[in-house]
């Protein structure tokens, strides 16, 4: 039932939403026709004290009415000049009661005092003209109970509701203000944490990976001096070389942790492609790289992703093929390129631990390029292929 409530008020809204824009766009121009037209209907007796003054004299205070309503909201003091003199000339309140309002909303301090005492004054003057033509203008406007009243309803009534007006807006600005002081230090506090906690990650991993590869790159320096064989000695220099290439990567790594703003790392592209291959020889792959199609010049996001590829599939081979025949294929396509490593059956012995993660990001880092990433064993080996289109690229 309540939800039924719900539905039926909210349709009900969305049916005069249109209304109140439009009332809100054409706010000004319908105040200035009522203003006005309460104006002439005030001096035609309709609304209040029938003026003998010529129709020429009503209708340029009416049209003045309106048009200083209209403009309040750039220029308040000509509708609090037309608001006295139509009442003073006309009787006519319909101006003054939005000048009251309007009063309470903007005015402050000595403003709104200076207000209160112009409003004294023109009620003032009318009770002198009330007495002067006599009838029913005296009546209405210059009796004691009659003045009190209209005091009351012309201008405390509004200038209160105006009043109230502004100090809700004060209320709802100084609400809204807060939020967002409160929210900027919500987020900053987050910062703060997520810095703290990047910081706490660079130390562990400082203190438990990077004394561990130190300790390798030792022991690989002490034997590559003190072995005899040649090929240990080759062995433990490039062991030497890549635990120390590591270190670099891991102080690469440390230093964006430690960063309060989240920082990039400089990326390799395909020019650094036959390094990584060559790196991945040194270490004892048996790596080939065949090209076809015609090289043309890629973005450098193709071109990082293009590596990453290669490089994370390279890594796999070495964990679990160390000694496959490993394929590295760049097809060039007129609308992309295709990345494909494929490596043989291995007979190699234990595999190295790995958290099989790289291949579910580096499918990710395919996607938002809009390309498509496959890895599935094939003949005993295991085949890498990513197609990567350059629509994708921005």
């Amino acid at each position: 039932m309540a939800s039924t409530a719900v539905t039926v008020s909210w349709a009900a809204l969305q049916r005069y939403a249109p209304v109140r824009l439009a009332v809100r766009r054409y706010a000004s121009l319908l105040l200035a026709v009522v203003v006005g037209g309460a104006v002439w209907a005030s001096a035609a007796g309709d609304l209040g004290v029938r003026s003998p003054l010529p129709g020429v004299v009503t209708l340029v205070l009416a049209v003045a009415s309106g048009w200083a309503s209209g403009a309040v909201r750039t220029r308040r003091w000509p509708l609090f000049l037309v608001a006295a003199v139509g009442w003073l000339v006309l009787a006519a309140a319909a101006a003054g009661v939005v000048a009251s309002y309007q009063a309470g909303v903007r005015l402050r301090g000595r403003r709104l005092a200076g207000y209160l005492v112009g409003v004294a004054v023109v009620l003032g003057g009318g009770i002198v003209v009330g007495q002067q033509v006599g009838g029913v203008r005296r009546i209405t406007t210059a009796t004691t109970g009659n003045v009190l009243l209209l005091a009351v309803c012309l201008v405390g009534l509004p200038l209160l509701f105006g009043l109230w007006i502004r100090a809700r807006r004060d209320t709802l600005a100084a609400l809204r203000d807060r939020a967002e002081r409160l929210e900027g230090e919500r987020e900053a506090h987050a910062d703060r944490v997520r810095a703290e906690e990047r910081t706490r990650i660079a130390r562990e991993m400082h203190d438990v990976v990077a004394h561990r590869v130190s300790l390798m790159v030792v022991h690989a320096g002490a034997l590559e001096v003190t072995a005899a064989n040649p090929a240990t000695v080759e062995t433990a220099a490039l062991i030497r070389t890549t635990g120390r290439a590591a270190l670099t990567d891991l102080r690469e790594v440390l230093g964006v942790l430690r960063q309060a703003e989240a920082a990039v790392l400089p990326e390799r592209g395909l020019d650094a492609l036959d390094e990584l291959i060559g790196e991945s020889r040194a270490a004892g792959l048996r790596v080939s790289r065949e090209d076809e199609g015609v090289p043309t010049a890629l973005p450098a996001t193709l071109g990082r992703t293009a590596y990453r590829v290669v490089r994370e599939a390279l890594t796999n081979v070495r964990k679990h093929a160390a000694d496959a025949e490993t394929v590295v294929r760049l097809r060039y396509l007129p609308d992309g390129l295709e990345v494909v490593v494929r490596n043989g059956p291995s007979a190699s012995g234990p595999e190295l631990p790995g958290a099989g993660q790289g291949l579910l990001g580096l499918r990710e880092r395919v996607e938002l390029l809009g390309g498509r990433l496959d890895a599935t064993p094939v003949d005993g080996g295991f085949l890498v292929r990513a197609l990567l289109p350059l629509a994708g690229v921005a």
